[in-house]
């Protein structure tokens, strides 16, 4: 008997606090009662038949991956996921570091890099991004 007791006020203590946010939201004016349930969408853009339309190309910023072999690898393979900037936003790293993340990117994250290619790209960054190497 005693739980059955404290489960019908553990139900109408939520019924009540349910019922508190919706009348806080009605109060608050996010909602009017003919709207509850539903969604709100805006309206639908008119477009007229007598004005010229155009959508520029997307700005992409041109990140200059350092010249040398594997570049194109890079540009083809790490561009698939992230953009050539995530490359040169990172500090220099060891050798050992980023060998480790693009084996990480091809085995854990699934990027699909051939055998061939994963060895140029781990060739090309360290040979350009390391703490020896780094040219910035």
């Amino acid at each position: 008997m005693k739980n059955k007791v404290q489960a019908f006020f553990l139900v109408m203590g939520g019924l009540v606090i349910a019922a508190g946010v919706v009348y806080g939201q009605l109060k608050k004016g996010y909602y009017s009662p003919a709207e509850l349930g539903s969604l709100r969408q805006p309206a639908p853009v008119e477009l007229l038949s007598d004005s010229s339309y155009q959508a520029a190309a997307y700005p992409v910023p041109v990140v200059d991956l350092t010249p040398g072999d594997g570049r194109q690898e890079v540009q083809i393979y790490c561009n698939t996921c992230h953009s050539p900037r995530y490359i040169t936003m990172q500090p220099p790293l060891p050798a050992a570091t980023w060998e480790a993340e693009v084996n990480k990117m091809n085995k854990t994250f699934g990027a699909g890099i051939p055998e061939d290619s994963t060895r140029k790209i781990i060739l090309y960054l360290e040979a350009h991004y390391t703490v020896e190497n780094r040219k910035q």
